[in-house]
């Protein structure tokens, strides 16, 4: 499995990510065990979670994901093969079981999460501590006209600098080693370098954001930004959660899948995206590829990806995901996804 370094750190983590939102809830606890068995064994290195999960979001199943992910290490005595990753939730009143729905941050916030991180995954630090989406408004989630009404406040810089000396005081107490960014923007991002770099603060090492053959609109900016300043994208969705396999083509929606599981809908669920996703089945069905795989294959090859974080309820569909890291897509096949591409740029942000 091919590794590659993890910002300016010392770590090196697979390009494969075990994503793991669906244990607790999709997939059981005996299951999200035979998928880390499996994926230490293939050579994958690299866990990524959140303390809302799993997914979809419920206040039963909070902090079900990290629960599953402890009682494997303590079972299975492989922490240290592990580069373990979670995020602190944000502010939302739709999560108003995660401290009310008010998280910020703060100290406040930010020690009550990484406490609870560290219990429910029973062990004594974190390789990479990410904050699950900005605390300002931004144009997150598949929404792309900025919000003109949004609240421009001045202290922004200030909450910024308060949360990256709050996460220094935790890499001083050795519950976190790295920090990085989710759902982030290209001024974001820049703004958490430039201060982290100006006060002496933790640098941001990652980027976690969407990124896929439906959504590419981490290259427009911010893929300059993670070439540039070594802060580079773990690709999430990079299925465009399970769309670009095919099986939601024709109005199909599969027993036990992601959509007939998640009451909240899909954004990768439009009717202008049926033709591009039929066309990039037929491509790959042309070439003999699994449509999966050279869906997941076009994420691995991007110079801007540290990791691309895979998920799976299936043990066929781990097997098959993981496995494009052996996949290697040529040139012909390139060339005819970028040609799809320009018909329909985007069709899912």
């Amino acid at each position: 499995m091919e590794k590659r370094r993890l910002g300016k750190t010392d770590i090196d983590v697979s390009v494969i990510c075990l994503g793991t939102m669906t244990w607790g809830q999709q997939n059981t606890q005996d299951e999200g065990f035979e998928q880390m068995d499996y994926a230490v064994d293939q050579g994958v290195n690299f866990f990524d979670t959140a303390e809302l999960y799993s997914i979809p979001p419920t206040a039963e199943t909070c902090g079900k994901t990290e629960e599953v992910i402890g009682n494997w290490f303590a079972n299975r005595g492989k922490r240290d093969d592990v580069v373990l990753a979670t995020k602190i939730a944000g502010e939302g009143e739709h999560l108003n079981w995660i401290r009310q729905g008010k998280s910020q941050f703060n100290r406040e916030h930010i020690d009550i999460a990484v406490e609870g991180s560290l219990k429910r995954m029973q062990t004594d630090y974190i390789d990479l501590y990410q904050l699950h989406w900005p605390e300002r408004r931004v144009n997150s989630f598949g929404r792309l006209d900025f919000p003109v009404d949004a609240e421009i406040r001045a202290d922004e810089e200030d909450r910024i600098l308060e949360t990256l000396r709050v996460l220094q005081d935790h890499i001083e107490r050795g519950n976190i080693r790295y920090v990085g960014l989710s759902n982030e923007t290209p001024w974001g991002t820049m703004t958490f370098l430039r201060l982290a770099e100006h006060h002496n603060l933790p640098r941001m090492v990652s980027v976690q954001n969407p990124y896929n053959l439906l959504n590419r609109t981490f290259e427009v900016g911010l893929s300059e930004v993670a070439i540039h300043e070594d802060c580079g994208l773990l690709a999430y969705s990079p299925l465009a959660g399970g769309t670009l396999t095919g099986k939601y083509l024709n109005g199909q929606v599969p027993k036990g899948s992601r959509r007939d599981f998640d009451p909240r809908g899909s954004r990768y669920q439009k009717e202008h995206a049926e033709r591009v996703v039929q066309q990039y089945v037929d491509l790959a069905n042309e070439h003999d590829l699994d449509p999966a795989q050279m869906a997941l294959s076009f994420v691995n090859r991007q110079r801007f990806l540290t990791s691309n974080i895979i998920g799976a309820t299936t043990m066929e569909q781990l097997k098959t995901n993981i496995a494009s890291a052996d996949l290697h897509l040529s040139d012909e096949v390139v060339e005819s996804i970028q040609s799809i591409h320009n018909s329909q740029p985007n069709p899912c942000p």
